[in-house]
């Protein structure tokens, strides 16, 4: 199945952990074979991570953008990710084993998918501390 990307004037994407950004104008590409791709708005800056979750995402994250680390980065993904298990309940728990399902798999955008909800229970716990150090990246 193709992947129809629309891409804004000037937005950058990673494709095979290459960084690119799109010309001028809107445009639309479709990508008819797998390939890793994510935008930037999903890449979490370094500095960002700094809860738990947001740890997790960003090694994930680090597995897409730079196939050469992935082997390393999986062992430490899966040890974290087997952490977060003990820590959320059984509502929000399959969201983690499905991370770790998606990274076994070498799915790690959906993997990256999988987090969010986390990231945003995370949020609700954290409170202000989050928001006050995403305003500062």
């Amino acid at each position: 199945m193709a992947l129809n990307l629309t891409l804004k004037p000037f937005e950058r994407f990673v494709v095979n952990g290459c960084m690119m950004r799109n010309g001028g104008r809107k445009s639309t590409i479709t990508v008819e074979t797998r390939a890793d791709i994510v935008r930037e708005t999903d890449l979490l800056k370094p500095d960002a991570a700094s809860t738990p979750v947001r740890i997790v995402y960003f090694l994930i994250q680090n597995a897409l953008i730079m196939p050469e680390r992935r082997d390393k980065l999986v062992t430490d993904i899966q040890i974290r990710l087997a952490e977060l298990a003990t820590v959320f309940g059984s509502e929000l728990r399959p969201h983690v084993f499905e991370a770790a399902n998606n990274v076994s798999r070498g799915e790690y955008f959906t993997a990256l998918r999988d987090l969010r909800p986390l990231m945003k229970r995370e949020e609700e716990v954290f409170g202000a501390l989050v928001a006050k150090e995403e305003e500062n990246a």
